[in-house]
């Protein structure tokens, strides 16, 4: 089982695709101008069956947007709590950084793109943590 992962934005929104053990299987971010094109595409290339979407500030209209375009898809909302933080760390382990900035610490240095795609996999992910947990404990 695929599910698709979303940090809503009012410009930008971080999007991936995961696989139910957590296997990143794509991520970018998208224009929130296209959102709906850009998951009706990918649920027909990946086949997911819910979207885990971020309870940021937009999410609310990004949720109708969806439930209008997808009406059969579940979504599920996740807390966003911290998650630019932990996405900027994701960031500079896939992007480490070269010559003269890898001497300084990557906490002190900003990514030099948008990480949204990094957060949307992070949601993606405690989704499926705790589902995990839920099951251990049933």
């Amino acid at each position: 089982m695929n599910i698709a992962a979303l940090d809503p934005g009012r410009d930008k929104c971080g999007f991936a695709v995961l696989a139910g053990d957590g296997t990143v299987l794509w991520q970018q971010v998208i224009e929130t101008a296209r959102l709906e094109d850009e998951l009706i595409a990918a649920r027909q290339r990946f086949g997911f069956d819910r979207l885990v979407e971020g309870n940021g500030t937009t999410s609310q209209q990004a949720r109708e947007r969806i439930e209008t375009a997808l009406p059969d898809l579940p979504v599920v909302v996740v807390d966003e709590y911290r998650t630019t933080e932990m996405a900027k760390g994701e960031y500079w382990k896939a992007h480490p950084p070269k010559g003269w900035r890898r001497l300084l610490p990557v906490t002190m240095q900003v990514p030099p793109e948008p990480v949204d795609d990094f957060v949307a996999v992070i949601l993606g992910h405690r989704y499926l943590q705790k589902r995990e947990e839920e099951n251990h404990e049933s």
